[in-house]
């Protein structure tokens, strides 16, 4: 069903206090509680986190189920579908500054702080005093071998594959928005579950070059400056297709019920931008950290 008003219009609507906020809190405090008792091998950390990740899946099921009976029951007009569009662009702002301190520090690494540990410029001393012989070459495990010789992955394979995966799920989700907009229901609800059927193939295959890299190539989160930047850029990014992949999913399910119209479906548009962001990303990514 489309959004039927049945407030005042003219209203900004403001929600009534809710709960959900403080057991989000707790539920995020049991959560990295266990997962930083877990590291430190506590018997109880490991139930601890999961217990945590299911309370807090828990709440945001009820908050988002809230949310959304507001926005069908009409609560929200043009003034608060404009905060609502502030508050996005806001958001993935603030993911953009996420990524480039990632970035900024492969950056940094490669372009700064390899040079002048391999001698380079005013770097001679400290080469010459405390890495004697450090050859100054990218990948690098760092000075001392952290973690050991290993090899990376070839930009021309899975990581390729996944890049057409991503670069074909934005095609998608773009075809599901004119159908929307055009009143398609079918068509909708066909090209957004490709688009969540992608997502689901790009974290498979990633999953894959994981256990790869781990396995056979001795590359890990340990191996060095190298290893520590390519698993905390594309690890983040992983989160952040799986978060995506799930909203996804949950906007078919509101589309399946008819929760939007064409003139009216800001979650679907909220949900698509953040899509297209991620695909950006991971464009940064395949270049800077696969290509070169």
């Amino acid at each position: 069903m489309a959004q039927a008003q049945t407030h005042d219009p003219n209203a900004y609507f403001v929600p009534h206090h809710s709960r959900w906020p403080v057991f989000a809190s707790v539920a995020l405090f049991v959560t990295m509680y266990g997962l930083a008792s877990w590291f430190n091998e506590a018997s109880y950390g490991k139930t601890m986190f999961f217990v945590g990740i299911a309370g807090l899946i828990a709440i945001l099921f009820k908050w988002f189920a809230d949310v959304i009976l507001e926005s069908v029951s009409g609560y929200y007009n043009k003034q608060v579908d404009g905060s609502f569009r502030m508050g996005m662009v806001w958001f993935i702002f603030s993911e953009v500054m996420f990524f480039g301190a990632f970035f900024g520090a492969l950056f940094y690494a490669r372009q700064y702080a390899l040079p002048w540990l391999g001698g380079a410029g005013d770097g001679v001393m400290t080469n010459a005093l405390l890495w004697d012989g450090f050859s100054a070459a990218w990948p690098s495990s760092g000075p001392g071998q952290v973690g050991g010789h290993f090899q990376t992955i070839p930009a021309w394979g899975l990581p390729l594959l996944n890049t057409l995966i991503l670069l074909t799920s934005g095609v998608t989700v773009t075809i599901a928005h004119h159908a929307l907009k055009a009143g398609h229901r079918k068509q909708l609800l066909v090209f957004l579950g490709l688009t969540v059927l992608l997502g689901c193939t790009f974290l498979f295959f990633q999953v894959e070059e994981y256990m790869h890299a781990y396995s056979e190539l001795n590359l890990t989160l340990g191996s060095g400056i190298y290893g520590s930047t390519f698993f905390m850029l594309t690890g983040f990014h992983g989160a952040h297709v799986t978060l995506g992949t799930i909203m996804l999913a949950i906007i078919w399910l509101r589309c399946a019920k008819g929760h939007f119209s064409k003139d009216d479906h800001f979650a679907f548009e909220a949900v698509a931008w953040y899509w297209h962001f991620v695909d950006v990303v991971w464009l940064g990514l395949f270049l800077f950290v696969y290509v070169l």
